[in-house]
């Protein structure tokens, strides 16, 4: 793998330290503005919808320079963003600083999807966008409780300007590793929009909304599950929550390892036994080790959901997927966005707290569900294909092929 990975999964670590480290720091944040808990959470909620409508927003506006180049644009914007929630006089401050990060969010993670697969061979585009993503998986494992820890030992100002700084590492990194990769020609606005016309495209996305918005149903209320169902104490949770980030890694590995090798099949495995591991949470949340290894296993195959995911927005949009690889890390933050609405809905319906698990298990049934939609019919656009007069050439569903290679094969 190129050392360009390193810059970017540096980024990438930076990116999600700040977008979860937030959340265990609301208290000290709340009590220094003088607001609310639930006023505090809009900087949770400012940065997921800054996410949502910053990555196309940004993507778009990037379409004029080098991808390399927007890239340096993008840290430099999450690193003011952070310097601004550093020092912000008032609450109203820190929630555009936190906006402002979020602008980068979702463009820097599309665009360097499409950055780090083209710097490899194409059976191995989605190992390297999975070793960009490592970034922000170890960022929940080592990013986020030790940006807690600093932040309730010496003051979460301190935490967001050390954020800021990794901003920085990130920065010079990409200006010295990563190469000046040459734009695809004649590609313009209208046919990275062109992309979103392609039902697999749109496919691709309604599974990663419903399957990654299946893993935070559970997660986004692990702590009152854990404290008040398993029966944790309280400090447990940040540990719980390490397991958690230590299964995103394996998972993020695994996936981006078995993607290039068996795509299709790979989300069926993850998705099926991630339906599966969120119906049984209902039950293991009960005991406190069956809880922990399942919160673990629940992190490895959520994760082992995005670098197929990605990778299948990326061949399918073939020729102009910057604005749909950007577009899809969004998906990400409305699956988190939807799953933790819906979790709170049957929690208030007083069902419980473990009854979140069961919208996870749906919401991941559901995205196994449009998998096999996409793959049936891939099937039959394949078999059109085939039976079309003067074509004899196998489809690209059946060899295994990227579209790329089966008109190439097909022109041969």
């Amino acid at each position: 793998m190129p050392l360009a990975l390193l810059a970017l999964a540096i980024g990438a670590f930076g990116i999600g330290t700040t977008e979860f480290v937030i959340m265990g720091l609301l208290p000290e944040v709340a009590g220094d503005f003088g607001v609310s808990i639930p006023t505090a959470g809009f900087l949770v909620t400012g940065y997921a919808l800054g996410v949502m409508f910053g990555a196309p927003l940004m993507t778009v506006l990037g379409t004029k320079i080098s991808r390399k180049r927007m890239l340096m644009l993008l840290m430099g914007l999450f690193i003011i963003g952070n310097l601004l929630s550093a020092v912000a006089p008032v609450f109203a401050v820190m929630l555009i600083g936190r906006v402002v990060a979020s602008l980068a969010h979702g463009a820097f993670f599309g665009i360097g999807s499409v950055v780090a697969a083209d710097l490899v061979a194409p059976d191995k585009k989605a190992g390297a966008i999975a070793m960009m993503f490592t970034g922000l998986t170890v960022a929940n494992v080592v990013g986020v409780p030790l940006g807690t820890l600093v932040g309730q030992s010496v003051g979460w100002r301190v935490t967001f300007a050390v954020v800021a700084a990794l901003g920085v590492v990130g920065l010079i990194g990409i200006a010295k590793l990563v190469p000046e990769l040459p734009r695809a020609e004649g590609v313009r606005l209208r046919h990275e929009l062109a992309a979103f016309k392609n039902a697999q495209v749109l496919l691709a996305m309604a599974m990663t909304v419903l399957g990654f918005g299946g893993v935070f149903a559970a997660i986004t209320y692990i702590a009152p599950m854990m404290t008040h169902v398993a029966g944790f104490a309280d400090g447990s949770v940040t540990w719980l929550l390490v397991l958690f980030g230590l299964g995103m890694v394996g998972g993020n590995l695994i996936g981006g390892r078995y993607a290039d090798r068996a795509l299709m099949p790979l989300l069926y495995v993850s998705l099926g036994a991630l339906a599966v591991v969120l119906a049984l949470f209902t039950f293991t949340a009960h005991h406190k080790l069956l809880a922990a290894v399942t919160i673990a296993l629940i992190g490895a195959l959520g994760f082992a959901t995005v670098p197929p995911l990605q990778k299948r927005v990326l061949d399918q949009a073939h020729g102009a997927p910057t604005l749909a690889s950007a577009v899809n890390i969004g998906a990400f933050n409305l699956g988190n966005a939807l799953s933790a609405w819906l979790g709170g809905l049957v929690i208030a319906a007083g069902l419980g707290y473990t009854a979140p698990n069961w919208v996870g298990a749906a919401l991941a049934a559901a995205a196994l569900l449009l998998a096999f939609v996409s793959a049936a019919l891939e099937r039959r656009a394949g078999s059109r294909s085939a039976d079309a007069p003067g074509t004899d050439a196998p489809s690209a569903v059946v060899t295994g092929a990227t579209p790329t290679e089966h008109r190439t094969a097909v022109s041969h």
